[in-house]
């Protein structure tokens, strides 16, 4: 009977996710080219081989972790900052914190387009408040350098997502019992002593949310840095998501493109997995 209860459930994850995949995994075995529509020969793991073996995918890699290092990193460090202001009974905090959320409910297309005007390097206003203020000397064109063009797009990707990881750090403080700090400073656990031994430890399962979330949503970015450079220059900030677009849709081999989003899959499973096994473990610890 239960069965028969969880089988909707059942039959619309496999319609949404397992018939994709399970279809994805097929192209991912065969060779499928456009030009040759009819004919798909098996070649196995041929087309994992390719790719692993080529060069342009472990750079996309190592682009892939370089973005998702530092945007979540940084993410972390100013949302949890953000969560304790707006945490604070200050006056208008109600539209303060409708404010703060203003960048993550922008679509990321639109707040990339606007980033892009930023940065351009002839009337972006990056460079117009540099030049102003003295820090540069000369316009920077913050997209057409493979250093800057990264750095920028990890900007632009820490201005839209930081107030969400904000969001779910103040959801954990906002559960802290008062009581608990009031405890705390009876054994003279105040001030800093109260935001390291008690707040800290207390926010560790909403920053591994956050942490596990952003890190998955980074590593699979596209719409950001396809929008922002498109990849480039030279393929600089081409990350696994790029990549497997380029395969796809412009190399029209959808063999190796589908296996590249089998490989995503992977390691979004895998990071998934390691955060689990990591809060599982912090809490056996504690």
């Amino acid at each position: 009977m239960r069965a028969l209860y969880s089988a909707p459930a059942l039959g619309l994850v496999a319609a949404v996710f397992l018939l994709p995949v399970g279809q994805a995994l097929w192209t991912s075995l065969h060779r499928v080219w456009r030009q040759v529509p009819h004919e798909t020969p098996f070649v196995g793991l041929e087309n994992y081989r390719l790719l692993l073996a080529s060069d342009r995918f472990w750079a996309a890699l190592g682009h892939t972790t370089v973005f998702t290092a530092g945007s979540v990193a940084l993410e972390l460090a100013l949302g949890l900052g953000l969560a304790l202001l707006v945490h604070r009974k200050i006056r208008g905090r109600g539209v303060v914190r409708a404010a703060v959320l203003v960048p993550w409910v922008l679509p990321t297309v639109v707040s990339s387009l606007l980033w892009g005007w930023i940065y351009h390097d002839r009337y972006g206003l990056a460079n117009h408040l540099l030049l102003t203020l003295g820090v540069l000397a000369e316009p920077r064109v913050w997209l057409g350098d493979p250093v800057l063009a990264m750095a920028a797009a990890i900007v632009a990707d820490v201005w839209k997502t930081t107030p969400y990881v904000a969001l779910i750090l103040l959801t954990g403080l906002q559960a802290v019992d008062p009581v608990v700090y009031e405890a705390g400073a009876l054994d003279g656990a105040a001030g800093a002593r109260a935001f390291r031994y008690l707040t800290l430890p207390l926010l560790l399962p909403s920053m591994a949310v956050a942490l596990m979330f952003r890190t998955l949503d980074a590593f699979r970015v596209f719409d950001l840095i396809y929008v922002l450079t498109r990849g480039g220059p030279g393929g600089s900030t081409e990350t696994v998501s790029v990549l497997a677009y380029q395969l796809l849709f412009q190399d029209l081999d959808f063999g190796r493109g589908a296996a590249m989003g089998i490989l995503i899959l992977a390691a979004g499973a895998m990071i998934g997995t390691g955060y689990l096994w990591a809060l599982r473990f912090a809490r056996g610890a504690g």
